[in-house]
Formats: structure tokens, sequence, C-alpha cells
């Protein structure tokens, strides 16, 4: 909006300009989702509480101490962080960008299911939502017409993979460029949500996979930057930077509630939100793969549930105490902090590796 003001009234010409560099409006878009839900936090936190008079549903088969620690906590607190990256990116966003709208539309449609999703669990006071049949069918529609849209995008490469640590080299999809994105999304979304089972365990590494991508896509979108590291260049793709700073804003904003005891917890309505924007912008950007190297936390833990319900069904037998992979070392006795804390290196750890991964070409 600020952006369509400038343009409309003529002010390019004058000291608010600089309002329109793309550096500027990343930290004011940032800084807005941020100061967002710190202000408003607390008021939508109590509105959420009132609609769901006991809370979360705890898994009855999971660690004995959430039983306790965690119960009566509300949930659906993606609603806050979806409204804050929202509003930052009503402020801050350029409308005329065509790759910015795909990313918002995924953000809003799984944010969507999440809610139908996390409303039927508080409804009917269970930890089981959607059946997850209809869950998955709703995310494939979801992606489908995602791929539709970016289908009708002047973006060159759009179905070629590109690889990590290789200049120049892409392989050619052709018919599984639809599988291919179906899988990235449905898995990203669905794997972030499997993360979220403890306090700040998801927002933290989100919000490192965002802040990589911001300058991953501020890169790509750059023909400078893009030709010096054998980077796509992929006019626009600057645009995303300011999703990715409303994401990064709103997620450290989140954190302040989510930390430990936490005071909300982000529901399916944030997890698969989230994880579907996130992949999302990969696919823009064609960096997929780097998306697997950075967010490796989530493959992982999508994998233990994979081999946890493969093991069981071949054997009969538990390969992990328990799944997704944090709940197998807390029944191993480790500390919720030490988990998360450690998940939390990791994480940036497989940050500078993806990083890095620009450079060594």
């Amino acid at each position: 909006m600020i952006l369509y003001l400038i343009n409309y009234f003529e002010l390019g010409g004058t000291s608010l300009s600089i309002i329109s560099y793309l550096t500027m409006r990343f930290g004011l878009a940032l800084m807005t989702s941020l100061f967002f839900i710190l202000f408003f936090g607390p008021f939508l936190i109590r509105q959420i509480s009132k609609f769901q008079l006991e809370g979360q549903p705890i898994r009855l088969d999971g660690p004995e101490t959430h039983l306790i620690a965690k119960k009566g906590t509300p949930t659906m607190g993606g609603v806050i962080i979806l409204l804050s990256i929202l509003i930052s990116i009503l402020l801050w966003g350029n409308y005329s960008s065509q790759i910015l709208w795909p990313c918002i539309f995924i953000m809003i449609s799984f944010g969507s299911i999440g809610f139908l999703d996390d409303y039927k669990k508080i409804s009917s006071n269970t930890s089981d939502g959607l059946r997850g049949k209809y869950k998955i069918l709703l995310e494939i529609g979801c992606t489908l017409f995602f791929i539709f849209l970016i289908s009708n995008l002047n973006i060159e490469n759009l179905q070629m993979l590109s690889l990590p640590f290789f200049k120049n080299h892409f392989i050619a999809l052709g018919i599984f460029f639809i599988p291919f994105i179906l899988i990235v999304i449905v898995g990203s979304a669905n794997a972030v949500n499997l993360t979220d089972g403890l306090d700040g365990l998801a927002i933290v590494p989100v919000m490192i996979v965002a802040l990589s991508f911001a300058i991953i896509c501020y890169l790509t979108g750059n023909i400078i930057f893009a030709e010096y590291l054998y980077l796509d260049y992929i006019p626009g793709a600057g645009e995303l930077t300011i999703l990715c700073a409303a994401l990064i804003g709103s997620a450290l904003g989140f954190l302040w509630y989510n930390a430990p005891p936490a005071m909300v917890f982000m529901g399916d309505t944030g997890s698969l939100s989230l994880g579907a924007t996130i992949a999302a912008i990969a696919i823009m950007i064609k960096h997929e793969l780097v998306l697997a190297v950075i967010g490796g936390l989530f493959v992982v833990e999508a994998l233990s549930v994979i081999i946890q319900v493969g093991y069981f069904k071949t054997t009969g037998k538990r390969f992990f105490k328990m799944a997704p992979l944090h709940h197998h070392f807390e029944k191993k006795g480790w500390p919720e902090s030490q988990i998360v804390i450690r998940f939390w290196i990791i994480t940036i750890i497989l940050a500078i590796i993806g990083l890095a991964s620009l450079k060594i070409r």
C-alpha cells in the first residue's frame, strides 16, 4: 500500500522514495509483523483462549509430561502469525508483483486447512482433527491451483530442477514437474507440522529457513549477484524477500509467547501455512533442493515418522521409542529445553551449509 501511494502521488523524487528501496521495505516489513504480534499478541491470545475452554487436546499416547505441562494451553496461534504477515505484506509489498501472490495464496489456503483441522480438534476435544486423507486431498487441490498460477507466469526454467553446488546444471522434470511440486509443498507443510511438538521447536527453524531464503531471493533477483554466483536469475524474485521478512518478524514475535512454557501453540493453522509458504518460495526461485538442506531438520522429523510406521508394519516393533524424532529423545529422558536448543543449533549449521552451496559452484 505504501509503495502504491508513493507511485500514485508521484513522490518518487522526494525523500520518501527511500521507502521504495527493497532493503528498506525488508526492514519495515520485518518490524511491522514483529511489533504487531508483540502489541496485539496478548489480546489475540485472550480471544483464542475464550474460544478454547480446554485448550489444545493432548495426545494420550504422547510423553507423560505433556499431559500436565501442556494441558490447557490454547492453540490456533497460527492465526496471529498469518494476520501479522498479511498486514505487513499489505503495507510494504509490491502489489504488481506476479511472483508474490501465488505464495500468498499457498499461505492462506494451507492456513485455512490447518484452521479446519484445529477447529475439529477443539470442537471434538480430541487430538484427532480432519481425517488424514481429506486433509491431504485439500492440500493437493490447493497445490494444483498454485501450479496453475505459476505455470502462467513467465519464469524461465520453471520445470527444471537446479542442483546445489553445481553451476548451470539442471534436470528437466518434464511430466514429473507436477508430482515434484506436490511432494515439495505438501511434504514441507506436513514436515513442519510434525516438528511442531515442543515449545519453540518449529518456529525458530522456520525463522532460520526464512532468513536464509531472504538472502537467496535477494541474490537471485539481482542480475549482478546472480551472474557472479552462477545462479538462475529470476526477475522480480527480490520481492519475495518482503514475504520472508514478514515471516521472520512474525516468527520472532510469536516466539515471545511460544517460548517455554508456551502461552499459545501455533497449531496446524501456523505449521501447515508456514511449511507450505517456505516451500512455495523455494519453488519460485528454483532452490527446492537447497530447502531440503537448510530445512533438513523438518526432513529428518518427517522421515522418522515414515521409518517408524514402516518398521512397525513390517516387524511389529518400534524403531524409535516414539515418533516424531523429538519425542524419541524425550522418552530417553532429555529435557525439553535441551532438545529444542540442540535442534536449533542443527538448523543453524544446515543453514550455513545451504548458503555455502551458493558460492561453492
